[in-house]
């Protein structure tokens, strides 16, 4: 049993027997006590003050004197107000860590078959253009959110929507058409999704040439724009595709084949991957249907040019158009046949949209919609809203060719790991292979870290240079300070120093605090799962190998020549090595063995 739940235990019998209030452990739940107070958990006594009829300070006491004279884990407390802050004796933290030892997949909930059914929707990619910096983010929150879920005991459904129709897919497709001279990600030695992202800059680029000429011929910018000869050939080849046409249509399929062998190449380097993919060329007529169902029903309403809207003044919104007057579908429409085809695939208890926040008033539409229309998950949904990413230089745009490609990117990352770890000697002594291997490690784990690091709902200014640093929270950090205790545990391993018994030592302050701190874990997953928050995860895992790293600098490890006490360091270096290695999976960031 946990620290947590002995204590909260002695807690429910104390109150029962010292005010006749039956109170269910598993609602009492104590809490790392702040550090400018003494103790090391603290129970909030609130909650029986109405029911005592004594203070919150006479509770407290009272609760605080009952456990250091019954349970044995008590060793003393205080009371600050209503807070009753408990100190555990610490002999008894060796039992929490044989607890922690003892325990298969330590901090993980397995889900059972009646677990909740939790669909995680991330990614979203376009066709046109490749994975971008935006995406890597949406990509590591979405995965780490979706492993997350899981370790707390739901069944996780991980699903991607791509965005593979629309004026701008036809942009990228003229493009080729005109200038592509049949180049293919073969001849051109380009990935997929590169290639036509290059035809959607040059597009952009011919487009805005002949907008510059009608300019200067004497229209205005608006004008121009809608004289394009180039775009109005985008608008004909878009009602040519949604009429089936066999030319264009295998033209998109031929084109949309090579960006999803790029999206998967850039995908399984990222470490994230799907369980299903929907495509928006297959939904938006679903949509359509299920929103002319709506209308039949009397929950939409169609204006005179034959639009079809839904009313949200009854919600505190306005009007949202769903259907056009020419019957063609909105992206509100394409998202509601999505949800449609999901809940026909998977039984889902909660839908979790993993979007940037620009689409906030989209989410809060979308939610009241689908609860109209029937889904029982509607009314519930999750945006999970996430503030954008930035370089130091600014924002980016896919038009103008100035955004930062996912690729690009990741391989900037390797190439700085591995000159920053050669330059510190990390790498000395280690074979081509493994240094190919640990780079691609450390490269991806600094990247990943640092924009995970931080709460979702902030934007981020990504820096390179500042993530690929082995001191500070960063990955490579924690990298580092993994691969030390692997080392540490290595060499008792080739000496043969074996871990036996070490419950008659009393624990020093460091090994109390890395207990305790290990002691934690479970509930930190829990409440990263509950607010939706891989920052929790990262931010703990960091201060884990604080202290680790304070204790390994205070206490010898190998060199301590009392077995008992040696055991408890190894298990503590064990245990915390275990506890590293999990919380940085559930951020999809892999750990190296040696560094």
């Amino acid at each position: 049993m946990s620290i947590d739940s002995i204590i909260a235990k002695s807690v429910a019998q104390a109150v029962k027997e010292l005010y006749g209030i039956d109170t269910p452990a598993d609602k009492i739940t104590p809490q790392a006590t702040r550090k400018e107070f003494e103790g090391n958990l603290t129970v909030v006594v609130f909650p029986w003050v109405k029911a005592a009829r004594k203070s919150p300070e006479a509770v407290g006491q009272e609760i605080g004197a009952w456990l250091e004279a019954n349970e044995p884990a008590v060793e003393k407390y205080n009371v600050v107000k209503g807070f009753l802050n408990i100190t555990v004796a610490p002999k008894f933290w060796n039992s929490v860590l044989k607890h922690i030892a003892d325990t298969l997949d330590y901090g993980i909930k397995q889900a059972g078959a009646d677990s909740p059914l939790v669909m995680v929707e991330y990614s979203s990619p376009n066709t046109n253009k490749p994975l971008h910096l935006g995406h890597i983010r949406n990509n590591l929150l979405g995965f780490s959110l979706a492993e997350i879920l899981k370790a707390c005991g739901n069944r996780v459904v991980k699903t991607n929507i791509v965005n593979d129709r629309g004026i701008h897919i036809c942009k990228s497709m003229l493009a080729w058409q005109k200038w592509g001279e049949g180049s293919t990600p073969e001849t051109s030695g380009k990935k997929g999704d590169h290639l036509i992202g290059d035809f959607y800059v040059a597009f952009d680029k011919h487009f805005k040439a002949e907008v510059k000429e009608l300019m200067d011929k004497g229209m205005t910018k608006e004008e121009a724009e809608a004289a394009s000869p180039l775009m109005k050939e985008a608008r004909e080849m878009l009602v040519k595709w949604e009429q089936k046409d066999p030319e264009v249509r295998a033209l998109w399929e031929k084109m949309n084949s090579w960006v999803y062998a790029g999206f998967d190449e850039t995908y399984k380097r990222m470490g994230v991957d799907f369980d299903k993919i929907y495509y928006e060329s297959n939904t938006y007529l679903e949509g359509k249907e299920k929103v002319l169902e709506g209308l039949a029903a009397g929950k939409m309403y169609r204006k005179e040019d034959g639009s079809v809207w839904a009313d949200l003044t009854g919600e505190g919104l306005d009007h949202k158009l769903l259907l056009r007057s020419d019957g063609t579908s909105v992206y509100m429409t394409q998202d509601i046949g999505t949800a449609k085809l999901r809940y026909e695939d998977f039984p889902i208890d909660k839908m979790i949209y993993v979007v940037g926040n620009e689409q906030n008033y989209h989410f809060q539409v979308l939610s009241i919609l689908l609860d109209r229309l029937g889904f029982k998950w509607g009314k519930d949904l999750v945006h999970f809203s996430y503030g954008m990413v930035e370089l130091p230089e600014g924002k980016m745009k896919s038009r103008e060719g100035t955004v930062v490609d996912a690729d690009d990117l990741m391989d900037d990352m390797v190439a700085t790991a591995q000159s920053v770890s050669a330059e510190l000697g990390k790498l000395d002594g280690l074979t081509e292979e493994e240094v190919k291997r640990i780079s691609e490690m450390v490269g991806l784990g600094a990247l990943k870290y640092f924009l995970l690091k931080v709460d979702p709902r902030k934007n981020i200014t990504f820096n390179p240079k500042e993530s690929i640093d082995f001191n500070g929270n960063t990955g490579p950090f924690i990298q580092y300070t993994y691969a030390r205790i692997c080392s540490v545990l290595r060499k008792a391993s080739e000496e043969g120093m074996d871990i036996t018994d070490f419950s008659d030592v009393t624990p020093g302050e460091r090994e109390i605090t890395l207990i305790q701190s290990l002691a934690d874990f479970p509930a930190t997953v829990e409440a990263a799962g509950q607010s939706y928050s891989p920052a929790l995860i990262a931010n703990y895992v960091y201060d884990l190998v604080k202290s680790y790293n304070q204790f390994y600098h205070d206490c010898s490890i190998l060199k301590e020549e009392n077995h008992s006490v040696r055991s408890l360091r190894l298990e503590l270096s064990r245990q915390t090595a275990r506890a590293v290695k999990t919380g940085m999976a559930l951020l999809g960031i892999e750990v190296p063995e040696r560094m």
